[in-house]
């Protein structure tokens, strides 16, 4: 039984699967929908000559998003600044999200070797904190509202925290019947319920998300943002979470992760088309104006990062440095890149794929 009081920690918090049908026909139907979507996006994603270019582009735009859930702001203009550096971001705000991007990428490597399990969610909570993390062992964690008001008290004690993402674990790895995707919605509800960790929570339940739909074969690479969707759908996505606690109402949650996923793998293709337009426009146009530099190599470089360096062409093998720079002052002349000095670093800015990225 469900016995929840809100300044009351929630180790009552029910085990999974849920005592409830969550497969309805309304929520198998919207499940039908977003596994379509999501299968062409796996398709499309396979169209980019080099994968790096979403990972690069569309994993930091996760991480600024997921970041910004929790008040954590960058600009894009910082951040992709940053992350196109050999030196580390000075501004708090943007280390923090590149250290997101750095845990995705670290649970994503790992999925080829281990399951996602509770030793890899602890490791993506560390690299988030940069801290030796673990598991809350000291009580007293409350979750409050914007007033200051408590709404949810997490389960208390190590060992019924680690109880519950044990069976957190059987859940995402048992062999059932069940739509992937409606686990999906489960699991994100019973990981931020549990609540493990001092801080980081949010977005280490959020890259959860994304690694689960690798693992199961549902995308390749991690290119999805759902923080996206949750910040422009905020009060639907903590109310509930809020109706599940409260009155079990697995439906309306299950439903709105599924039109999240449907939703934003819809407007991931987009981008995907976009950037694959682009791309094509580039060489087209560098075929025509300027063909003795013109390779696909170099293509790829320009696209790899909306801020690219002379660095990035070497390290592609497209040119060494002196060469390298010709090419990027004649990719300017032809309008596809704009250059900005900051301090004693050029920049050479591929506008039309930072704003496709950015949008």
């Amino acid at each position: 039984m469900n016995t929840f009081e809100r300044n009351r920690p929630h180790n009552d918090l029910p085990l999974l699967p849920p005592a409830v049908e969550l497969e309805t026909p309304a929520i198998l139907k919207k499940a039908i929908a977003a596994n379509r979507v999501l299968a062409e996006l796996k398709g499309l994603a396979k169209l980019i000559p080099n994968q790096g270019i979403l990972i690069n582009g569309i994993v930091l735009q996760e991480a600024r998003l997921s970041s910004e859930i929790e008040n954590i702001l960058t600009t894009n203009d910082e951040l992709y600044k940053a992350a196109a550096d050999d030196r580390p971001a000075t501004d708090p705000h943007t280390k923090e999200v590149l250290r997101y991007r750095e845990a995705l990428w670290h649970g994503y490597q790992a999925l080829k070797q281990r399951p996602l399990a509770t030793n890899l969610f602890i490791e993506i909570a560390g690299i988030i904190k940069q801290s030796d993390i673990g598991i809350r062992r000291v009580p007293g964690t409350k979750i409050a509202n914007s007033l200051g008001e408590v709404i949810y008290t997490p389960p208390e004690g190590e060992a019924v925290i680690r109880d519950k993402l044990a069976n957190l674990e059987q859940f995402i790895h048992a062999e059932d019947e069940r739509d992937p995707l409606v686990k999906l919605a489960v699991l994100h509800y019973q990981f931020e319920a549990i609540h493990p960790f001092i801080d980081g929570n949010g977005r280490t339940g959020r890259i959860l998300n994304i690694l689960y739909l690798v693992d199961k074969g549902l995308l390749e690479i991690p290119v999805l943002y759902l923080s996206h969707y949750i910040i422009r759908h905020k009060s639907a996505y903590y109310d509930g979470l809020r109706r599940v606690t409260e009155e079990g109402d697995w439906q309306a949650w299950v439903a709105y992760v599924l039109d999240a996923v449907e939703t934003t793998a819809r407007q991931t293709q987009e981008r995907v088309l976009r950037i694959l337009d682009l791309m094509k426009e580039a060489q087209e146009l560098v075929a025509e104006r300027a063909p003795k530099i013109y390779s696909k190599d170099l293509i790829e470089a320009v696209f790899m990062h909306p801020y690219c360096k002379i660095r990035f062409l070497e390290e592609r093998g497209v040119a060494k440095r002196q060469t390298a720079s010709v090419y990027l002052q004649t990719l300017e002349k032809l309008g596809l890149l704009r250059s900005r000095k900051i301090g004693r670093e050029i920049y050479y800015i591929n506008e039309r794929l930072f704003q496709v990225l950015t949008e």
